[in-house]
């Protein structure tokens, strides 16, 4: 098993303004986020993964895709444990800065009950813009709908496309630092091969991984 994360009593105050991008100040935490859902069988095996070493993950999830249903039993549990927290990634990762407002909107908010309605949660305020894809008027409507975080990332698994186990792992020991929030994705099988070295990277440094959660007090 790997170090658990800090105690509720050390959750800090969100930053306001602006993205976040890693976790601030010093500290021994890594943040490791993976998006989208394309394939279900790498939800699956992620999710595993969280069970049997406790890691602790955010999914950014993406609604439209069938693996957020399928897995709903297995992963449920997890989500209200709160060891793996669910972030709102759209509905169906549109490029938003090419959408109307109400498009935009809908987007969001689709995605929103839907996470209410299969895992009884929402997730609010965190929310990452596909392709990174964000501009003022994007950050407006995700925030009059309550999603003020926009999360992006200091690092990379550069899984987005089907690369080789090897670098996967390579982009670990490049990414996996202090105060990291790290993307990845459950989009294909590569990843779910190298879960050991991936927790060798954290042992070895001695990193806890951490959902958002576990960083920052909740907002009201």
């Amino acid at each position: 098993m790997i170090k658990p994360p800090p105690p509720p009593d050390a959750r800090i105050p969100l930053p306001g303004g602006g993205a976040l991008i890693k976790i601030p100040g010093e500290g021994d935490l890594l943040a490791l986020t993976v998006d989208d859902g394309v394939n279900s069988e790498v939800v699956r095996a992620y999710t595993q993964f969280a069970k049997d070493t406790g890691v602790r993950l955010t999914y950014f999830v993406n609604g439209t895709y069938d693996s957020w249903t399928e897995n709903k039993e297995m992963l449920r549990p997890l989500v209200e444990s709160g060891q793996i927290q669910l972030g709102n990634h759209t509905w169906s990762h549109p490029d938003l800065t090419t959408l109307p407002k109400d498009q935009i909107a809908q987007q969001l908010s689709r995605n929103d009950e839907f996470l209410k309605k299969t895992y009884g949660v929402g997730a609010k305020p965190y929310w990452r813009p596909p392709y990174a894809k964000r501009n003022a008027a994007v950050d407006a409507v995700a925030a009059d709908l309550g999603y003020t975080v926009p999360t992006l990332w200091s690092g990379s698994l550069s899984d987005s496309t089907l690369i080789t186990e090897d670098y996967i792992v390579q982009m670990a020991d490049q990414y996996f630092t202090p105060q990291a929030i790290v993307i990845g994705h459950l989009n294909h099988l590569p990843v779910t091969h190298v879960y050991p070295q991936l927790v060798d990277v954290i042992r070895e440094r001695n990193l806890r991984t951490v959902t958002l959660n576990d960083v920052f007090l909740k907002t009201p």
